[in-house]
């Protein structure tokens, strides 16, 4: 059976229509889980896109990331994007400057950037906190926006930036708006898989809401498999491990006859 993925344009036709919804997922288990559930967009760490990744997840519209500093040049992110694209990416997330940006676009690659609390850029406005609470923060934040839409881009995760606010941006903008932490006035709604399963054990987020935990199931299978390894080697030191079915016979007169010659030759 065939999958259609969306394009770039069909997601900027649905622009202020409806929800969408987007998950990080770092796992092919959670990327066959997103396309099952209906996940819209994934974003993705770019070794997770190959031919198993569109296996798991045929229709699903995936940015894999282009992680800040890991790139110098605009022509480093260019060849990154390009490999990403041709590994299985529809667009790429890239917080470096306008210029590459606009570079990328040039190529034709769909770039998607980031506005308001940019973790790798926090120390600008003040570290891990909200942006855009006084008058003046909020248009430094448009202006961000403005930037990202006349360099090509033709979408932006923003991050941590009152409800409020970010509404006001995505009515004035064309940009696909993907909100993290910053209310329904958006395009998207963006989460980290690992915080939706509950498996994060450091701090969440107040945007965060996890729907399982998969914290505690995980410490019950590490005490599951300390005790498995634990009674396979009190069988082995005791002698119950191996037993008869676990070995592969030989016929009597076969092995009489290899006794026979290595007997023979000792």
């Amino acid at each position: 059976m065939k999958h259609r993925r969306p394009t770039v344009a069909d997601l900027l036709s649905m622009k202020g229509q409806r929800q969408l919804t987007m998950l990080r997922v770092v796992t092919l288990a959670e990327a066959e889980a997103a396309e099952k559930a209906g996940i819209d967009l994934v974003s993705v760490p770019p070794a997770l896109l190959g031919p198993e990744f569109r296996e798991a997840a045929p229709s699903v519209f995936a940015f894999p990331g282009l992680e800040y500093g890991d790139f110098v040049t605009a022509e480093d992110y260019l060849r990154a994007a390009f490999e990403a694209m041709r590994a299985g990416g529809d667009a790429v997330y890239c917080a470096a400057g306008l210029s590459t940006v606009r570079r990328l676009r040039e190529e034709g690659i769909p770039v998607c950037g980031h506005v308001g609390l940019i973790p790798s850029k926090a120390t600008w406005t003040g570290g891990f906190r909200a942006v855009g609470k006084t008058a003046l923060t909020a248009l430094e934040v448009w202006r961000q926006v403005k930037g990202l839409e006349e360099a090509g881009a033709f979408a932006a995760e923003i991050e941590v930036v009152p409800a409020e606010v970010a509404t006001a941006i995505s009515k004035r903008t064309s940009l696909l708006m993907l909100s993290m932490g910053a209310g329904t006035g958006c395009d998207a709604q963006y989460l980290f898989a690992e915080d939706v399963l509950g498996q994060n054990r450091g701090h969440y987020p107040r945007h965060a809401k996890a729907y399982r935990n998969f914290a505690a199931e995980l410490d019950r299978l590490q005490q599951e498999r300390i005790a498995a390894f634990r009674e396979y080697a009190d069988d082995v030191r005791s002698g119950a491990y191996p037993e008869e079915a676990h070995l592969v016979g030989i016929a009597r007169e076969e092995l009489e006859a290899f006794l026979d010659r290595i007997d023979a030759t000792a």
